[in-house]
């Protein structure tokens, strides 16, 4: 095999894990030697994104909700040709689908079959959007010769939606990508969230947590960077109003994240439902930053017993959840959390795709 597309139906243009997990599989792929075709949504995007792989665009983006969130993807059926189009022209071995039910960039492609397919199911949760979709979804499942899903959670909600029996991996990322910046450890506690700014995520949380902490201990009082974008912004400045010490950062690139992270005294994941893995949970780990999540599925599994719990959407549980993580972090917690999170390696991820590359080429060869 020489040659992998890679199909996200969400804009790289609006950061998210699929995003992500699309462009870190690209560099790990380009390092081995692949030529990489990706393709997404989102025709105006011209950014240029920290990959060497070749980034198609096609469509009008539209934000959607899902799942609690709101989805950056293309409803446009010329743009699904477009990118069928692109795909074959690059005549790849395997083309992999991020979430290949997720309207619509994918589907010409994945329809016509003409190239061996691998999916990665990423969604947990079953919605009326799947319940209602199911014909349509069992129809472009058949076009798979493999597939993989990033949790049990995602297993099963695309077991019971789809007739398919994934194989359940994890959400890999670079590690050492997260210890590029130096450790700086600011004397005043700074707490950080990173993700979408939209009510299932829980920042609304942690901006209260923080409050509960500043009113109650004015002579030690926290700070708090809140890293993402989203519909619910202009909700959670108001509800800060004009403390000085809750800096809204917006989108920021992922060398910024990485920086922001090391520079931080712990990491807060606040998810109140819907996440079928927690990559947000293990970035910070790998940044030798201590971690607090949500007691949620998908957090609970990602931390693996090394980030302070708390019964999510609880603002007074989670402030004392923080307190607890600051007073009992240790240099080795640090380091037993680091060494936990490069469990989930991009190196070792792809290790196991190009199994599943292997398999689905034997697969589709059977079948023609």
């Amino acid at each position: 095999m020489s040659r992998i597309a890679l199909v996200s139906p969400y804009a790289l243009s609006v950061p998210g894990g699929v995003q992500e997990q699309v462009l870190a599989m690209s560099r790990e792929l380009a390092r081995r030697g692949y030529e990489v075709l990706v393709v997404a949504p989102d025709a105006k995007d011209h950014a240029t994104y920290d990959t060497p792989a070749r980034v198609a665009r096609f469509g009008a983006r539209l934000s959607l909700p899902a799942n609690g969130s709101k989805a950056p993807l293309t409803l446009s059926p010329t743009a699904a040709v477009a990118a069928r189009r692109d795909i074959e022209g690059f005549r790849p071995d395997v083309v992999h689908y991020h979430e290949p039910f997720a309207p619509l960039i994918g589907w010409s492609s994945l329809w016509r079959h003409r190239t061996p397919a691998v999916a990665t199911l990423h969604r947990s949760g079953v919605g009326p959007a799947l319940r209602l979709t199911r014909p349509l979804l069992a129809a472009l499942a058949t076009r798979l010769d493999v597939a993989a899903a990033v949790s049990p959670a995602a297993a099963a909600t695309w077991s019971g939606a789809a007739p398919l029996a994934p194989v359940v991996l994890f959400n890999g990322f670079e590690a050492e990508r997260f210890r590029t910046f130096a450790r700086e450890v600011p004397e005043e506690v700074r707490v950080i969230f990173v993700g979408r700014l939209e009510e299932r995520k829980g920042a609304g949380d942690v901006i209260r947590a923080v409050q509960i902490h500043n009113a109650t201990h004015p002579a030690a009082p926290w700070r708090l960077s809140v890293v993402g974008d989203g519909a619910q912004r202009a909700e959670l400045e108001a509800l800060a109003g004009n403390d000085e010490r809750i800096s809204f950062l917006g989108a920021v690139s992922d060398a910024h994240k990485r920086d922001l992270l090391r520079r931080s005294s712990v990491a807060v994941a606040a998810s109140t439902y819907g996440e079928s893995f927690g990559l947000v949970v293990l970035e910070p780990m790998a940044s030798e930053v201590p971690v607090v999540a949500s007691d949620i599925e998908g957090y609970r599994d990602a931390a693996g017993g090394h980030a302070t719990l708390y019964r999510a959407g609880d603002p007074v549980a989670l402030s004392e959840a923080i307190t607890v993580a600051l007073a009992t972090t240790t240099p080795e917690s640090i380091a037993a959390a680091s060494a936990h999170a490069a469990n989930w390696s991009m190196s070792h991820l792809m290790d196991l795709y190009e199994g599943l590359y292997e398999r689905a080429r034997g697969e589709f060869t059977r079948v023609q």
